[in-house]
């Protein structure tokens, strides 16, 4: 199986009140080489924005692979490793559970903002994309260009 990480982050300005605009993204690395992946989710919660994240870099892996997802929200860390029980976002998780089936993961928490390159690359896009209400791939191309080649 490959070995693949996926650094994500979600972002939801207003964060569920009024008219939020929420975004998810996740970097992907392979043998030191990164891709950003990423959806305008609209009005949606952060806390659905941080799960979307997680999906969409599983969903977008095209064969089983080992997985090390790191996220900065425990909230989908602890829940995705049993220890926090499932009660509201039950379509989100869904999704997530059907995009991780064919994988072995490992479920890692990473303190946000704490300088750990590849997850403020996540944060950043994540935030930018849900400000300007859209993906820009050429933003994400430039965004994890500058990580580099580099191993986690």
């Amino acid at each position: 199986m490959k070995k693949v990480t996926i650094v994500c982050d979600g972002s939801s300005l207003g964060n569920g009140r009024g008219n939020p605009r929420a975004a998810a993204v996740a970097v992907l690395g392979y043998k030191g080489s990164w891709r950003a992946f990423g959806e305008y989710l609209g009005s949606a919660t952060n806390q659905q924005a941080e799960i979307a994240a997680a999906e969409i870099g599983l969903r977008t892996l095209t064969e089983p692979c080992k997985v090390r997802v790191l996220s900065d929200s425990n909230y989908v860390v602890q829940t995705m490793l049993g220890k926090f029980k499932k009660k509201t976002n039950h379509d989100w998780w869904k999704k997530l559970e059907k995009s991780a089936e064919k994988h072995d993961i490992s479920w890692e928490w990473v303190k946000g903002h704490s300088g750990h390159v590849v997850q403020e690359v996540a944060d950043t896009l994540a935030r930018k994309s849900a400000e300007m209400g859209r993906v820009d791939p050429d933003l994400m191309d430039e965004a994890v260009a500058e990580i580099g080649v580099l191993e986690l």
